[in-house]
């Protein structure tokens, strides 16, 4: 018994016309009266009676459409979870990123390009509301986001935590030590975005400030990562911070990245995915995430 025959006799069946049978098969009359005239043969049984006028279903007929459809179901079901395997081992997903991910977004692409090597990934980036939207209109799998534990549609998933340092002159007597405490620095003005660029960050720094016992002096607004390590450098004595893993990848000669004495303030970082999308196409890359929690 071939498929082919399974599936012309469901088409008869259905139909209970040859010629109609054969339009929808796509094939000539002749190929399907054929194939049935063989499978009842092989089954020693007619299936359906015949007139010139009428096509109807035989008791035994009758009795192998249950088991054709089931036939059919299963050859279906078979197709669709091999095209999932199929897709699952090439798989190319879309991912937003965060500003300030540095040598970690590193680290995590090559720990999955070793661990799953059939995944590719496409980076883009944008402001963080533009990339939450994009991953519920399902145009990025996923999406980094830091600061915000709740988006309405959408899973955040912890992936790890962002401790900060601080930035500040190569020159001053705080750049001495292996790490600094926060408390410090209230006497000098600290360069930061304005609160409505980046409310999370203002907001974790302003926080760790007055938990020392000081609300921060602010000095001008950080403009760019160059201009204003530069300013620092060269300036009258200031203070930044960044994120840890960014302050590994920016080269500077005159300004040195310390960490805060612990507690160093952290930001929590999310991974932001529709609750629609299935677990096992980004298993592999929330895997990598958790490999560089710390």
């Amino acid at each position: 018994m071939e498929l082919r025959q399974v599936r012309y006799f469901l088409a008869v069946a259905e139909e209970l016309h040859f010629g109609r049978a054969a339009e929808r098969l796509r094939v000539v009359q002749p190929t399907v009266s054929q194939q049935i005239r063989r499978l009842e043969r092989e089954l020693g049984l007619e299936l359906f009676d015949r007139t010139t006028r009428t096509v109807s279903l035989t008791a035994a007929g009758s009795a192998f459409l249950p088991h054709a459809r089931a036939i059919t179901a299963a050859e279906q079901g078979a197709l669709e979870a091999m095209a999932a395997l199929h897709a699952e081992q090439e798989t190319v997903l879309r991912i937003g990123t965060n500003v300030g991910l540095g040598v970690r977004l590193e680290h995590l692409l090559t720990t999955l390009a070793e661990r799953a090597p059939h995944v590719t990934v496409e980076l883009t980036s944008a402001e963080p509301a533009i990339r939450l939207q994009q991953v519920r209109d399902g145009e990025l799998d996923a999406a980094f986001v830091r600061g915000v534990d709740q988006s309405p549609g959408l899973d955040l998933i912890p992936v790890w935590q962002d401790p900060l340092v601080v930035a500040l002159p190569a020159t001053h007597p705080l750049a001495a030590r292996q790490t600094v405490d926060i408390a410090d620095l209230a006497a000098m003005p600290l360069r930061i975005v304005p609160r409505a660029a980046n409310p999370h960050l203002v907001d974790l720094v302003t926080a760790a400030c007055r938990d020392a016992g000081f609300d921060p002096l602010l000095g001008p607004a950080f403009t760019t990562d160059q201009d204003t390590l530069a300013a620092i450098g060269t300036g009258k004595p200031a203070w930044t911070v960044f994120y840890a893993t960014q302050a590994e990848l920016l080269p500077t000669t005159r300004t040195a990245f310390r960490p805060f004495t612990p507690p160093a303030p952290a930001m929590d970082t999310y991974l932001a995915v529709r609750p629609t999308t299935p677990a096992r196409r980004l298993a592999p890359f929330l895997d990598a995430c958790h490999t560089h929690q710390s």
